[in-house]
């Protein structure tokens, strides 16, 4: 639900009075704090509305996973959430790499925590209990 909310706010604050909130992530981001960062253009709001969308798109995904498959059948479930976690946490972070903003791959890090922590925790009880 966080990932979700995350997203609208992303495809939604650039256009509202709530932009300074997501001009201060990208300042954090690109450390140092120097305000050197906004979203100014519309091609940089556009951005952020498809970024945000696809924000929605996972959490959503993740959510319907977690719901209809990891808590029938965790083994499938973590076999279908793993890879996708991945293959978002990766190219982000070579990407915010190569556009000087390494912070975020600390971001990026946390935030993978929270999806990886419980799956993770789910496989060594699931160990536990067969043992």
């Amino acid at each position: 639900m966080a990932t979700i909310a995350f997203g609208l706010a992303m495809a939604i604050f650039p256009a509202t009075s709530l932009k300074f909130l997501f001009d201060w992530f990208l300042d954090l981001a690109h450390l140092p704090l120097d305000r050197a960062q906004n979203i100014d253009s519309d091609s940089e709001a556009l951005l952020m509305a498809i970024s945000g969308g696809l924000m929605v798109g996972l959490g959503t995904l993740v959510w319907q996973v977690t719901e209809l498959v990891y808590a029938r059948t965790p083994q499938h479930g973590r076999k279908i959430l793993l890879p996708g976690l991945l293959a978002w946490y990766l190219p982000d972070c070579f990407g915010s790499y190569l556009a000087g903003a390494w912070f975020n791959l600390l971001m990026n890090t946390g935030f993978l925590a929270l999806f990886l922590v419980p799956l993770l925790l789910g496989s060594k009880q699931e160990q536990t209990t067969a043992a």
